[in-house]
């Protein structure tokens, strides 16, 4: 990506301090945010990452219904209202008027937002055959977790104001499921004016949105810039700049907030939290996370096809002690792949004990002696495992104890997670963060057939899958409620992952800063935010 810094941006250090010094700049408020890692792009219908929507959908860009701050409620967004079919089956979204456009130094807007902008934003990722669905890989891989692919039936225009989306069955999360990152809305204005330049992958590398603030440049791994718009729909942001400071390191992040080089950062380090909460320049947020850390068996891998030794190497690791020592008191124990937070949590199923003679017994039973395999770890902190490497080490030294010999492996966070979803993992750790607050955005998108593919166990089970599909086709609360404890008992049974954690969500924030809150799904939302 070509990238460039405009202005008063160039002579900053990527550090980013907070105090501008030339007096023409000591009005301007600038929110600068330590992020965790660089982003993967900033067309966010192409990534998967929390550290990828905070940098594009949360800031660039807005979709037709979006998340209440602060809650899981879906509330009206570029779409300023919609309606269902008694059937169920087909939604009529009535778009919101005189909503503008963003421009850079390839493009000015001639129109507002409307239609066309939704059907290109789909039709992309859905239709093969359109122009700009293979444009910067064509890995659309939210729109294929979610199944949207055969959900839909049509999308069609009905005027410049009003769009319709038909659906082949019932769908109960579909309203939820497009206030999701993926189903941001870019412009189809420019994208046409790019397609006629020849230079297509500008629409994801120099993005234009209709979001509180404008790209302004991106410096990998150092630094991205941003700055308010004047003409956001929901009214200027009271920030006039903001900036994410790429910190990779915790340690670095945490001594930039205390010198005031930052505002805030995510996923401090357990060990830190005392000194941040003892700190008066620092308001130390928390909230209970809607997210689960998980170790995922490659189950397309012998010997992990065998749910024998998934269901051993399961018995094999003390997860107490990763609570311990990993989490610091700031995590639960996780048995199910949802977070007990979450309707429909079954709290009947029981979790595999912490049991290395049974585990060493159940894997001579499957025919496994002295096997070698390793464990892929996180290179960054996340909401559901502050420490990757720390309880890969944990886990290791476990699995040594009944004869399991296996060596950590990491990456850069991108290629972690591009190597995963090639499968050349045998075990790795990740986790999620709910989107939607629905338990199919747990359950389907990470372990149903469709995702099979690419998540983390490759696995497929036909029984699970079913119960997933049937929830999702009926709208009755008790019903949905019902299948997806069902799903749970299955999941338990079948041992896929080893679900280790449920973290509390913590964040340090200087004392100048109003306006903030934690999002039950992780996100990092900055248009409400102000300085003193």
């Amino acid at each position: 990506m070509k990238t460039k810094l405009l202005g008063v941006a160039a002579g900053i250090a990527a550090a980013a301090v907070i105090a501008v010094s030339a007096p023409s700049e000591a009005a301007v408020k600038t929110f600068v945010f330590c992020s965790e890692g660089s982003p993967g792009g900033f067309n966010p219908s192409l990534h998967s990452a929390g550290t990828d929507f905070d940098a594009s959908a949360q800031t660039i860009n807005n979709r037709l219904a979006e998340f209440e701050p602060g809650t899981t409620k879906v509330v009206p967004g570029l779409a300023e209202s919609w309606t269902a079919s008694d059937d169920g089956l087909s939604y009529t979204f009535h778009l919101r008027k005189g909503v503008k456009w963003h421009s850079n130094d390839q493009f000015t807007p001639t129109r507002d937002f409307n239609a066309d902008d939704v059907l290109f934003s789909f039709n992309r990722q859905w239709k093969e055959d359109h122009p700009y669905n293979p444009v910067s890989g064509g890995k659309y891989l939210y729109f294929g977790w979610m199944d949207m692919g055969t959900a839909l039936s049509s999308i069609e225009k009905i005027d410049d104001y009003t769009v319709k989306m038909t659906l082949n069955a019932p769908d109960a999360p579909f309203v939820s499921n497009l206030a999701m990152d993926f189903a941001s809305i870019l412009s189809a204005e420019y994208a046409d004016k790019m397609a006629a330049a020849g230079t297509m992958e500008t629409v994801d590398d120099a993005p234009i949105g209709t979001g509180p603030f404008e790209f302004v440049s991106y410096k990998k791994d150092a630094v991205i810039r941003y700055k308010a718009f004047d003409q956001y729909w929901e009214g200027r942001p009271k920030i006039d700049k903001l900036v994410f400071a790429i910190t990779v390191d915790k340690s670095v992040a945490w001594q930039k907030v205390q010198a005031g080089e930052c505002h805030m950062m995510p996923y401090p380090n357990p060990a830190d939290l005392e000194a941040m909460s003892k700190n008066p320049d620092i308001n130390l947020l928390s909230q209970e996370g809607l997210n689960v850390g998980y170790l995922g068996f490659n189950a397309e891998r012998a010997p992990f096809d065998d749910v024998r030794v998934r269901q051993a190497l399961s018995m094999a690791i003390n997860k107490q002690a990763i609570l311990d020592v990993v989490f610091k008191g700031a995590g639960s124990a996780a048995k199910n792949p949802i977070p007990p937070t979450m309707w429909s949590y079954n709290d009947d199923v029981v979790d595999y004990p912490y049991d290395p003679a049974a585990a060493k017994a159940l894997l001579a039973e499957a025919g496994v002696n002295g096997l070698k395999t390793n464990i892929w770890a996180m290179p960054v902190a996340r909401p559901y495992n502050p420490n990757a490497r720390r309880m890969a080490e944990l886990i290791q030294a476990d699995w040594a104890k009944i004869g399991v010999d296996a060596e950590i492996v990491s990456y850069e966070w991108g290629e972690y997670r591009e190597r995963i979803r090639a499968g050349e993992h045998d075990t790795a750790l990740l986790g999620w963060t709910g989107d939607n607050g629905d338990p199919d955005n747990f359950m389907f998108v990470l372990l149903g057939c469709e995702a099979a593919k690419s998540n983390v166990a490759r696995w497929c089970n036909t029984r699970f899958d079913g119960l997933l599909r049937a929830a999702k086709k009926t709208s009755d609360p008790a019903e949905r409620t019902a299948l997806y404890e069902q799903a749970q008992l299955v999941f338990k049974r079948e041992a896929p992952w080893f679900t280790v954690a449920h973290s509390v969500q913590f964040r340090p924030v200087r004392k100048e800063v109003v306006g903030f809150k934690i999002h039950p799904l992780g996100s990092h939302i900055f248009k409400y935010v102000d300085l003193k």
